[in-house]
């Protein structure tokens, strides 16, 4: 294809004096005039041929127009390597490699918005240096159940956090000139029967948790896209949802962006032609079904969609609105000419992944202060674990990467204390020895010959006379693990890992650390016969500088848990009440969200009898942090006024660090139920030892709303309402309360 200014040229040189520069490539005119002077140049064909895609990433432009083709790319954590045509494995290019961020669970454990703009920016740069139009991401699904096998994708199991982590997250990657494609919108919890889903959820539900991360997407953020999910709701697909893209998304949030159809996710011609489906990807080439000849102008928005035209079944207004929606979507990316160029593998961004991964590691346990390591010259640390040595940034579905580089936990632990210290490595268990994903392949031979039983006796014995011992284990990006089109299918680690903690336990329970790599809660069994934890999640490719930087103590852990760590997965709502299934089938599958709001903490709160094993927002640091007690500006609130919260934050250790500091809001009494406690804001603050500084949260109406299904809007009642900071949902410092006039 000629490019843009070329095009543009040849219309000039054929046009009056007067008139040779077009409405919709002259930059100096508004965008929304600029989109229907092109609109009104386009044909019928032309127009149908945007909506739907040409090749397995790509949908064509109008190249008479010189108007380009759009460019869309995996994945929220890298920009994924290019690929063949019409298939998933990779083209074969050598200059498509990408730096590795940490997976979103990791940026929300970080708790820092500034952290969420960093890797924003940075992962903009790359895709824009990659000349891509599109990222199909961040994803925002809340994390429902902890066999999801997708939720090292999203950002926990609170709609405030992951609201307030995406925001800034789309602001950097847009600041390059690529949209974000916000996923996957909506109520995509689990992945087993996704494409069959029937979700039942009360409205109060679906806008209390399941759609607030989306909105704050749409109207914090500023979203220039947003994928549709494969389930379906109220009987529709959601990728052509009357309620959810019409309603909610377009009528209630205002967006002025592009739908886009999960790859497959469309089912039905007249469904995407009247609710809100704009741009459709992937069916009948995506796997799903077989191929067909020219499959892409078979799509549901192609050849049937013209056919119905031209038959006079439907006329044109759907078609220019779609139109419309697409020609925003590259006005502000690829026909932006003030775009930056973007850089690809730089150390800046380097530098982006190691920072964030550092600070969204979570201290879970560190009794006796066993981390961070005092290792001494001539200490020897012995590394357990196939995760040790195990590349992850290959594998887990569409989220897989090329990297130019990944560091390892064993090379980032020899690279820090090798100069002190022998680095003894011991397999301990054998997982998946593949690595192979779309024709990314790691290198790596991971092939074993013992057994399990030898495999723990030689690190038990290597284990005996070492100093330092440290378990790094976990699941992976396998199949039933943490991986797109399967869940887990239990809380347990896979492998026999626990078997192998325990044996080291006996014989180095006062040097045992623990690390665990995963996107999801695990049951720890032996958690009382360990004295240190970290929960190290997938950080990409600097994944070992970053988990060696907490363990050394060069970076002080600051991350705190987006997500309960319950203690059996009897104790999670949506399988207590048990409405999720793990088992395929063909049909359409009603499952009921029967835990309502009851997720996470919101169910753990009102628990006597049982505790999680870690609870939502825990994280430990190697510092301690004095809560004074909170004051408030005034005992009465108006419904238009707000009320300010102060606490003092006190760092009484010897070593700075970092505290989040949450502000969670309870409702004493209301017309509906309603959780105990909200989070509703946080601070991250650093302080030197012996520093103090006060944190203050304002509360106003919208804090201490919920949503009234009958009257269908956000509603504050009068009465008395209670604000708790805490370092953790479980573990509040201070409370103070006001009333509601």
């Amino acid at each position: 294809m000629k490019p843009v200014h070329a095009i543009a040229g040849l219309l000039m040189a054929a046009a009056p004096l007067a008139a040779q520069t077009p409405v919709y490539l002259d930059d100096t005119k508004p965008i929304e005039e600029r989109i229907e002077d092109a609109l009104g140049r386009m044909t019928l064909e032309e127009k149908i041929a945007m909506t739907h895609a040409q090749s397995k990433f790509s949908s064509p432009g109008v190249p008479r127009l010189g108007i380009p083709e759009v460019w869309t790319t995996d994945g929220p954590h890298g920009i994924r390597p290019e690929v063949l045509w019409d298939e998933w494995n990779q083209a074969g290019w050598t200059n498509d490699s990408c730096v590795a961020f940490p997976a979103l669970t990791c940026l929300a454990a970080t708790w820092n918005t500034d952290m969420a703009a960093l890797y924003g920016k940075s992962l903009g740069e790359e895709a824009r240096f990659r000349n891509k139009s599109v990222v199909l991401g961040p994803g925002v699904n809340i994390y429902r159940t902890p066999l999801n096998g997708r939720n090292f994708e999203y950002m926990g199991e609170d709609p405030y956090l992951a609201g307030a982590m995406v925001a800034p997250y789309i602001r950097g990657v847009q600041s390059n000139g690529v949209a974000t494609c916000v996923k996957h919108y909506a109520l995509n919890n689990h992945e087993v029967n996704r494409h069959n889903t029937n979700v039942i959820v009360d409205d109060r539900t679906l806008y209390e948790i399941y759609l607030p991360a989306f909105k704050a997407a749409v109207q914090e953020g500023g979203t220039w896209a947003i994928m549709g999910s494969y389930n379906l709701y109220k009987d529709q697909h959601c990728c052509h949802n009357e309620y959810t893209l019409g309603k909610i998304l377009r009528d209630e949030w205002g967006f002025d962006g592009v739908v886009i159809s999960d790859w497959g996710g469309a089912h039905n011609t007249d469904q995407a032609i009247h609710n809100g489906l704009d741009l459709e990807f992937g069916s009948w080439t995506d796997g799903l079904r077989a191929g067909t000849k020219n499959a892409y102008d078979n799509y549901y928005l192609a050849a049937p969609y013209l056919e119905k035209i031209r038959k006079g079944e439907v006329g044109t207004e759907e078609l220019d609105a779609k139109v419309r929606n697409i020609l925003r979507l590259i006005f502000r990316t690829a026909m932006n000419r003030n775009r930056p160029f973007g850089s690809l593998c730089s150390d800046a961004h380097y530098a982006a992944a190691r920072k964030i991964g550092g600070e969204g590691i979570v201290l879970l346990k560190n009794d006796g202060g066993l981390l961070p390591l005092s290792v001494e010259d001539g200490a020897r640390i012995l590394v357990v674990g196939e995760n040790a040595v195990k590349m992850m940034t290959v594998g887990g579905g569409s989220s897989s990467l090329k990297v130019q580089r990944e560091i390892s936990p064993l090379d980032g632990i020899r690279e820090r204390f090798s100069d002190k210290a022998e680095i003894v490595y011991e397999r301990g268990y054998v997982g998946d020895v593949t690595g192979e994903y779309n024709g990314v392949t790691t290198g790596q031979d991971l092939s074993e010959s013992r057994t399990a039983e030898q495999l723990i006796a030689d690190a038990v014995s290597q284990a005996e006379d070492a100093d330092y011992v440290i378990f790094i284990g976990g699941l992976n990006k396998s199949a039933q693990q943490d991986c797109e089109d399967s869940d887990r299918t239990g809380l347990g680690l896979p492998y026999g890992q626990d078997a192998v903690i325990e044996a080291l336990a006996e014989v180095a329970a006062d040097r045992l650390v623990v690390v665990n790599v995963s996107g999801n809660a695990v049951a720890m069994p032996w958690v009382d016969e360990v004295p240190a934890i970290l929960q190290a999640w997938y950080i990409g490719s600097e994944a070992g500088h970053a988990i060696a930087d907490v363990l050394s103590g060069d970076v002080n852990p600051s991350g705190k848990l987006p997500f309960t760590f319950p203690a059996r997965l009897e104790d999670v709502p949506a399988h207590i009440f048990g409405e999720y299934s793990g088992t395929r089938v063909r049909d359409t599958l009603d499952i009921r969200y029967l835990d309502g709001l009851n997720v996470g903490y919101r169910w753990t709160d009102r628990q006597k009898k049982t505790k999680p094993l870690f609870a939502f927002g825990h994280g430990l640091s190697y510092t301690e942090f004095e809560y004074g007690k909170p004051r408030i500006d005034s005992s009465e609130m108006s419904l238009d006024g707000a009320v300010t919260v102060t606490v003092e934050i006190t760092n009484t250790g010897d070593r700075a660090g970092q505290e989040i500091v949450q502000m969670y809001v309870g409702d004493r009494k209301s017309s509906l139920p309603r959780p105990l406690k909200e989070l509703k804001g946080f601070r991250k603050v650093q302080l030197a030892p012996g520093e103090s500084t006060e944190v203050s949260f304002t509360v106003d109406r919208e804090d201490l709303s919920f949503f009234d299904p009958d009257r269908h809007e956000w509603v504050a009642e009068p009465g008395m309402f209670d604000i708790y900071v805490a370092a953790a949902s479980d573990d509040v410092r201070g409370k103070v309360s006001f009333e509601l006039k």
